[in-house]
């Protein structure tokens, strides 16, 4: 049996792997706080007929060795956690992070989670949570009837209650950020988990310690751009077409080679 066959076909998985990674980056263009993903493949092992330096005679050796590969595998689907554009949108209780950071919020079983999405409501007891509900750590509850919410650049959360002219703070936002956020796992509903390769989180002040700082009023959009999302897209289908093109030539040949006692 011709190797190419099974060789196109490493191709055409790994095609299809590119493919669906960029399909689901266009699918959240316009996901808050979202961060593309890039599919990274390396060759198979190789199938060697004569290793490089072999000699030909008592005097001469081969310069390059004969070697034919089996093929392409993924070895990684990259976070990329380059910073999105942010939308002003004048909501008090939007957050966006301008550099390194995640905001920690709490599931319901008590385990920790992180997230780049700032778009923050408050629940019926007045706390900040996000649109699943799961609450930001620490806790911030904002008090009933205040006239002013304000979220400084260092998360410091202060408001103005009503008859009075001095603003009180009432809370902290802190931001955490990890050595490997590639190693984060991604949950879906924009939020991530810590794992043994992101390495462990570290909670700190918005602005020291390489922290990102907070900008109140507005989001961090995607980071994915479609012109370049697009162009991985072409470039993946037209492999996957070429893949598919090897296939049916191996087997044209492979009919020929049956069709020679005829």
């Amino acid at each position: 049996m011709m190797q190419s066959l099974y060789t196109a076909s490493t191709g055409l998985l790994g095609m299809q792997t590119q493919i669906d990674t960029t399909a689901n980056n266009i699918a959240n263009v316009n996901t808050i706080g979202f961060k593309k993903s890039r599919a990274e493949f390396a060759d198979l092992m190789y199938h060697v007929m004569e290793y490089a330096g072999t000699s030909t005679s008592d005097t001469t050796k081969s310069p390059t060795g004969i070697e034919v590969g089996l093929g392409v595998r993924p070895t990684a689907i990259n976070k990329i956690f380059s910073e999105g554009s942010l939308k002003q949108t004048d909501n008090e209780l939007d957050i966006a992070i301008t550099g390194k950071g995640f905001f920690k919020m709490e599931l319901p079983d008590g385990s920790e989670v992180y997230s780049r999405n700032g778009a923050f409501k408050i629940d019926d007891n007045g706390t900040m949570v996000n649109s699943d509900g799961y609450k930001l750590t620490p806790e911030v509850v904002i008090p009933p009837d205040v006239t002013n919410v304000s979220i400084g650049t260092d998360g410091t959360v202060t408001v103005v209650q009503p008859g009075a002219t001095e603003a009180i703070q009432i809370g902290q936002i802190n931001t955490t950020n990890f050595i490997n956020p590639a190693g984060l796992h991604s949950m879906g509903d924009n939020l991530f988990v810590e794992t043994d390769s992101s390495g462990q989180a570290v909670e700190g002040t918005p602005g020291l310690d390489g922290l990102g700082v907070l900008r109140q009023g507005f989001v961090e959009l995607s980071n994915v751009e479609l012109v370049v999302e697009l162009t991985d897209l072409i470039t993946g289908q037209r492999a996957y077409d070429s893949n598919s093109k090897v296939i049916t030539t191996s087997d044209e040949m492979l009919q020929t080679v049956n069709n020679l006692k005829r």
